[in-house]
């Protein structure tokens, strides 16, 4: 997985490693940027990788900062976060942002996980509007959230599955584009960045994920 800059994606930067190191210089920018709070992980498509590229970034980011990380699922994907840490059914996302008392229901929805250095707020049951954000109540959602964590990192729907996530890029403090070696084409990509950027997100890069390499990987180092 490599991380970019908004303005190169597609080109990769220095990443192959699964999950743990965390050395790329937009990510240390990231760390050391006090108004970056509130990031969101999404694709012009579903099936790039987004979900595991959130679950690198979260690791990665509590490794490096000394504040606490959440890592939040935003999407209804069968295969997402709340279904891989078994919290179907379990408050979440969706009860926050129908609730009163948001502050006195976060104990309730937030999950630590003994192998994890971040906490979980899995989607949370529906409440009338289905599995759709209120992205009216966001801010006070980030506000409450950004009390008790350094960041807070959201895995959401892929922008062409869903014109939600395209309001709630316009909310966060910075959002990652995912896509995916051989697969992502070039266009839909570049329309995905637009689609971002007419919605006045704050596109911080892009995660080029799943690449194979024709040449023998130690030597890209040296070309």
């Amino acid at each position: 997985m490599k991380m970019l800059s908004a303005n190169e994606v597609g080109l990769p930067v220095e990443r192959d490693k699964p999950i743990l190191e965390a050395s790329e210089s937009n990510l240390i920018a990231t760390v050391l940027n006090p108004a970056c709070r509130t990031l969101l992980i999404t694709a012009p498509n579903a099936g790039c990788g987004g979900t595991t590229s959130a679950l690198t970034l979260a690791q990665q980011l509590a490794m490096s900062s000394a504040g606490r990380v959440l890592l939040v699922d935003a999407s209804p994907s069968p295969r997402g976060l709340t279904s891989l840490y078994q919290l179907n059914g379990s408050p979440g996302l969706l009860d926050l942002l129908a609730s009163d008392d948001m502050p006195g229901l976060l104990n309730q929805c937030v999950y630590p996980h003994p192998d994890l250095p971040f906490d979980l707020l899995p989607l949370g049951v529906p409440h009338g509007h289905g599995r759709h954000l209120l992205h009216e109540q966001i801010p006070q959602l980030f506000s409450v959230l950004s009390a008790g964590y350094r960041f807070v990192v959201i895995d959401g729907e892929a922008i062409y599955s869903s014109s939600y996530s395209l309001g709630l890029a316009a909310r966060v403090d910075g959002v990652i584009l995912v896509v995916r070696g051989e697969e992502t084409r070039w266009e839909v990509a570049q329309a995905a960045v637009q689609r971002l950027r007419q919605a006045n997100a704050n596109l911080l890069g892009s995660i080029f994920n799943a690449r194979r390499y024709y040449t023998p990987k130690w030597l890209y180092r040296y070309l």
